[in-house]
Parts: structure tokens; sequence; C-alpha cells
């Protein structure tokens, strides 16, 4: 099968959500031995877990999974960030000897890590947790002309759905988007001005800490990135195409993989929200399975929950990526399940 073919396949195997194991899932919450309402966004996420699964109420997530997608950028010769793309490597170094902050974090929560090249420059060595599914080395600079093309964001997403299934067919029942990419916070913040609408100043924030006078270089390169394309919304691959990343295409086919499997999806950080974005236009019903894990500290991350219309699960001041905020929310999300499956009601505790 083809990278068009598998992406269309994916995207007409996603259906809505269960709206009656939605509605069943609210009427148990409000029967548990607890006042109604007291647990907060808690007692939602469980709702929406029910509607996931399409039963109330839902399994309790056992064996979650972070997919690191990782990219270099052509538009990294800007001047956007003073890191070298060399470090794309060596970060997927530390992540594969579980030196990282994202195996720390993954550790603690139980979670299994993948990381998954369709990007990244450098030739990286074989290990068990790294899967080469490389479309190119590095996208071109978006300023130059379109960061890859169609074909090639096809690729990449395909890539991420095949990714994604292999981790559900062994067994991840719930699944956590990971990034890797130096310079791809420009990308990102390209692709969600562009869906949301937003100024570049906006949502355009310091990645991994630069300077004022970068940040204002930044700002504008993403400024001219959306002058210098027509870019059609109408069109999300031709716009993911033009000025998005590998890496990003990769984690839409996470999230559309996921959304066709029945699987929740929790979101990272500014990337994650990006990829989100291409996502839901690809598949609008798709957005029914996110969980925004965190609230970034990139102000495009908040540009992009707010038009996905996603309350984050934390709010701890993060902007790394990795997956780092996404797997810190993976307990409050097990825990949802939970109470919607092993609480008692009122009338099962024989309380009138």
């Amino acid at each position: 099968m083809n990278a068009d073919d598998q992406v269309a396949r994916v995207i007409g195997a996603i259906e809505p959500v269960d709206r009656v194991a939605e509605k069943a899932a609210r009427a148990r919450q409000d029967e548990l031995v607890k006042p109604q309402g007291s647990l907060g966004r808690v007692e939602e996420l469980g709702i929406q877990l029910a509607a996931i699964a399409g039963v109330s109420p839902p399994p309790v997530p056992r064996r979650p999974a972070v997919l690191i997608a990782a990219g270099d950028h052509g538009v990294l010769s800007q001047g956007v960030s003073p890191w070298p793309k060399e470090v794309t490597a060596a970060m997927i170094a530390g992540f594969c000897s579980e030196t990282a902050a994202v195996n720390a974090i993954a550790n603690v929560v139980g979670a299994a890590v993948m990381v998954l090249d369709v990007g990244v420059a450098s030739a990286l060595p074989q290990h068990p947790r790294l899967r080469v599914a490389k479309v190119r080395r590095g996208t071109a600079d978006l300023l130059e002309g379109p960061a890859m093309s169609r074909a090639e964001a096809s690729a990449a997403i395909s890539a991420g759905v095949t990714a994604a299934n292999d981790l559900i067919e062994v067994g991840a029942d719930l699944l956590v988007t990971g990034d890797m990419g130096i310079a791809n916070t420009t990308p990102a913040a390209c692709l969600i001005a562009a869906f949301t609408g937003r100024e570049p100043a906006a949502v355009t924030g310091r990645g991994t800490g630069i300077d004022d006078a970068t940040l204002e270089l930044k700002t504008k390169v993403v400024g001219r990135a959306l002058e210098t394309h027509d870019l059609d919304l109408t069109d999300p691959m031709g716009v993911l195409a033009a000025i998005g990343g590998l890496e990003h295409a990769a984690l839409a086919g996470l999230i559309l993989a996921g959304a066709a499997r029945r699987v929740p999806v929790i979101l990272d950080g500014v990337n994650a929200g990006a990829a989100a974005l291409v996502a839901t236009a690809l598949a609008p019903e798709s957005r029914d399975y996110l969980i925004a894990g965190h609230r970034s500290s990139e102000p495009g991350a908040t540009a992009a929950l707010a038009k996905l219309r996603l309350q984050p699960v934390i709010d701890l001041g993060l902007r790394l990526g990795e997956g780092t905020g996404g797997l810190l929310a993976v307990p409050v999300v097990v825990a949802a399940a939970a109470v919607l499956a092993h609480m008692s009601t009122f009338a099962e505790a024989g309380i009138g």
C-alpha cells in the first residue's frame, strides 16, 4: 500500500466517539460515592475515555507508550536556533540509552519509548528502540520553497501511522506524542499561525531558550514564511508540505492511527499542537480522541489548544518536548479511567 492510500485508509477508518457510552459514563459519574463534580476535570476525562473506548466504564490504560518523532529542518540556516543540527542525533542517542528526561519520566509512569527517524540529517546507529523510516535527510529551507513535497509529507504521515499501529499491536493502550528536531519550533509556529490565523508574534516562542535578538529574527522568519507560500487551508496536506516538519507529519499520523483504533492520544507541547492541527484538518473527528497533556510555556501551544478546544491536564511551565509533559499527564488519565471502573455507586455501596 502506498503512502497516499494508507493515509486515506486511516482517515476513512476514523469514526465519531461513542456518545451512548459517553452518556452512560456521565450518568455513572453522577452515581459514584462522592459529591457530583467533586473530582473536577478528572470526571470529564473519564467520560471522554468511555466515549473513545465505546464502553462505560472504560478500560483502565495499562501500557502507555510515547513515540518520539524526529527530524531536522532546513530553516535552521536562517539562524533561528543557536544549536547545530547534530544535536538532534545526539539527543536520539540519549533516548536510546535511556539517559534523557523522557526516559526518566517514562520509567516512572511505566511507558514504553519508541523513537521514529523520519527526517534526521545524520545517519543513526541501529538500536532496538529506534525505528528508521527516513523520508529525507531534513526538510528544505521553508523560506526558499516548500519544506518538502506532498509525497514526502504523505510518506511521513504514513510512517507515523505504521509506528502507532505497531505499538498498538503489541499492547499499547494509551499513546503519547514526543518530538525531537533542532529548530522544529519554527515550522511549528508557522503551522499554528496558519491554522489559527494568529499573528507570528503571538505564536512564536523561545524554543531552546533563544535570546531577544534571535526571537525577533525567528518571528520575522515565521511571518516571511506565511507571506512566501500561497497557503490553502482547505488543503492541509499542502500546508504541511509547504511549512511543516517531517516529525509534525509523523505525529499527525500517530494521531490519526490512534483515532482509527479508538486509542486515546495524549498531546505533549507546541510541536504536538501543530501536528494535531494538521491531523484535525485532515480528519475533524480525530479531535475527540485527543487529550492535552499539559500547557507548554511556548505561546503557540496555547493558541493551538484554543483552536482545538482542549484544556490541558497539567500546567507546569514545561517546554522541553520529547513527550515529557504528555507523560506527566499519564497518571491522571489512568486515574480518571480507574475512578469510573473501580469506585462504587451509592446503590452498590448500599447507601440510600
